[in-house]
């Protein structure tokens, strides 16, 4: 009762709103009785053998269930100096690295415990997603939902699956499942609407079973071109830069991620405008960065983030290059060791990866509907190249879109470009902030871009928009909405969009602005230093006398 109360109120809500967010289109009377079955990314909680839930850092932060045991502090020391040990000795001290590499390694896996897979790719010691979400996909798969009340009304057929194994393999069980579905309902085809890792999956059903039992596919912050941060740091092209971590300490305070005292943001703020990081990252490229960066690249990777599915985000450019700064040379130790996760990942990226392009630009040739969303706004994870491409936070909006030319966060794209896009008839595929061109996207047509909302968010008006265009009698395109094509978040509703305008595109919670982000005058180095060392002395007396005071308030 409570779930179809708040559908009510969504709906209610929706229709009120004095700026409607879709207008040639209503999206609740096109809802047809097609299935749709959602799969997401990851974020499922992986369990042992025993059903005991299992933490992404297991070993190293608890201790017999305690997070506060002296013991517990023990373990952080002790991997922590085992770390530095190699690091200083056998390292820096005897140029020897390996022992480093492998020290760094073993701790790391230790403290992402069974949750990282074999050598090959596969599950380790019985660990496996929830027996309630096993249950589930069983129960689901052999049962007609469309009459009960769950995702909107039309039936509740999410798809659970463990996001840390081979897509390809992750592909038959997807397919298991959807034609339980079709049986169970008498439904000819289904839909899909597929996010972030799931589009992973996706593509791989399509590549294996084709397209024979899908009506229509939504793609929702798709990873399957390639996620930047994993891609490139998987491929040696790390870069360190404060600005970009300013912003998402900025981004992660503005959606409820972090909760960070103003005293940790000046701390950041004044170590940047004093050089220090900066002279700190100039020195270790160049005495250590060449040594050290294909052992750490490894040691981080396989003691944590190898699993397939994420391997299946690298950009198909970077495989070779990620390939060989985690598993080394053809014939290494590595390649030997990691022989059955190489085979999975390799498979994947030249049976899927490399065809992905053609395998999107078919699907509307073969009568399949099609909705693509791409969000933007917040701030690339600051540990590559790209991080100041336009983004959601994880993916770019030219891989999520499968295509779209964009500006940076520093530069829109140029009025000379606009102008010649503008000239050749398609300056309508241009977005009010400027940092998007649409008509390069495989499918501009069937692409939408939503300003304000973070990769990790997926909300109510993204998931009516996809289930409209793909349940829909025809494809439904840009056309078809009221200036839709770039949105941006409501500012009070969290259930709706709003066309974007020129006056409400500024979504962001920064402001980026390259002269500021890296003077490059002294007199500028030394004025922004000022006013961080100021700011950070005004924050600290506050700080402080907060602590005192809280300290001095009596108990109550």
């Amino acid at each position: 009762m409570k779930k179809f109360l708040s559908v009510l109120l969504a709906i209610i809500m929706l229709f009120s709103l004095s700026i409607p967010a879709f207008g040639a289109v209503n999206m609740f009377e096109t809802r047809s009785q097609i299935p749709v079955v959602v799969i997401s990314g990851d974020g499922e909680t992986i369990y042992d053998k025993n059903e005991q839930p299992l933490s992404k850092l297991t070993n190293l932060f608890t201790n017999n269930g305690s997070k506060n045991d002296d013991s517990n502090i023990a373990n952080i020391i002790t991997s922590t100096g085992a770390v530095y040990k190699e690091f200083i000795i056998e390292g820096l001290f005897k140029d020897n690295w390996e022992p480093f590499y492998e020290v760094l390694q073993k701790e790391i896996s230790e403290m992402f415990g069974d949750i990282i897979l074999d050598e090959n790719g596969e599950a380790a010691n019985g660990t496996h997603i929830s027996q309630e979400h096993r249950d589930l996909n069983a129960y689901r798969m052999s049962t007609d939902l469309k009459g009960e009340k769950g995702f909107y009304d039309r039936g509740d057929y999410f798809f659970w699956y463990d996001w840390r194994l081979d897509p390809m393999a992750i592909a038959d069980d997807f397919n298991e499942y959807i034609k339980g579905v079709k049986k169970a309902t008498g439904s000819e085809k289904v839909s899909i609407i597929c996010r972030c890792l799931g589009t992973n999956v996706v593509c791989a059903y399509l590549t294996k079973y084709g397209t024979d039992d899908i009506y229509g596919i939504g793609f929702d912050g798709a990873v399957c071109m390639g996620a930047e941060p994993l891609s490139e740091s998987l491929s040696g092209k790390f870069k360190v830069d404060m600005s970009s971590i300013k912003r998402v300490l900025a981004d992660g305070n503005a959606y409820g991620t972090f909760n960070l005292d103003p005293i940790i943001l000046a701390c950041v703020e004044l170590a940047d405008r004093s050089g220090l990081v900066d002279g700190l990252v100039e020195f270790e490229k160049a005495t250590l960065y060449e040594k050290l960066v294909k052992g750490i690249t490894s040691a981080l990777a396989l003691s944590s983030v190898s699993y397939p599915c994420y391997w299946a985000c690298v950009r198909a450019e970077d495989f070779d290059t990620a390939l060989e700064y985690v598993f080394g040379d053809e014939g290494s130790e590595k390649r030997v060791k990691y022989a059955g996760l190489i085979e999975k990942i390799t498979n994947y990226n030249e049976q899927v990866k490399k065809n992905i392009p053609s395998l999107i630009k078919s699907l509307p040739e073969k009568g399949i509907k099609v909705g693509i969303i791409a969000k933007y706004g917040t701030q690339m994870i600051p540990t590559c190249e790209s991080a100041t491409v336009i983004a959601d936070s994880f993916v770019s909006i030219h891989s999520s879109s499968f295509g779209a030319t964009t500006g940076t966060i520093y530069e829109p794209l140029s009025d000379e470009y606009i102008a010649a896009q503008t000239e050749k008839g398609l300056g309508k595929y241009i977005s009010p902030d400027k940092q998007i061109d649409a008509s390069t996207c495989l499918l501009p047509d069937y692409t939408w871009f939503i300003k304000g909302i973070k990769h990790s968010e997926w909300t109510y008006a993204e998931d009516m928009l996809l289930m409209t265009v793909v349940t829909s009698d025809k494809q439904l395109s840009i056309n078809d909405f009221d200036e839709s094509q770039f949105m941006v978040k409501h500012p009070t509703d969290w259930w709706a969009l709003t066309a974007m305008t020129e006056d409400n595109c500024h979504t962001e919670v920064w402001d980026a602005d390259v002269e500021t982000d890296h003077p490059t005058t002294l007199t500028a180095k030394l004025k922004l230093f000022v006013k961080a060392l100021v700011n950070f002395c005004k924050e600290l007396i506050r700080f402080v006398k907060e602590k005192m005071d809280a300290t001095a308030a009596p108990a109550e």
